[in-house]
């Protein structure tokens, strides 16, 4: 497959973190970037993890790249 692939973070889940989705497929539960960033590489998508939060292969849904838990702004508790 030619181009880059249609990445997508989607909103926090009610427990925190954030499904991944690459081409239609979901890659699996992401609580930080750097999960984002193995996701992609799995995927065979090399990012840079301090790239992720801007990189324009990935469409941040439901908040940015600093928001992962079910309350605004931050991590969920209990995690990680």
């Amino acid at each position: 497959m030619s181009g880059p692939l249609p990445v997508t973070v989607h909103p926090p889940s009610p427990t925190g973190g954030r499904r991944v989705r690459v081409n239609g497929e979901i890659l699996g539960l992401a609580y930080s970037v750097a999960d984002v960033a193995e996701f992609l590489r799995r995927a065979g998508l090399e990012v840079d993890p301090v790239e992720v939060p801007v990189s324009p292969l990935i469409d941040w849904r439901g908040g940015g790249p600093d928001y992962w838990g079910p309350e605004p702004g931050g991590a969920s508790p209990g995690l990680g």
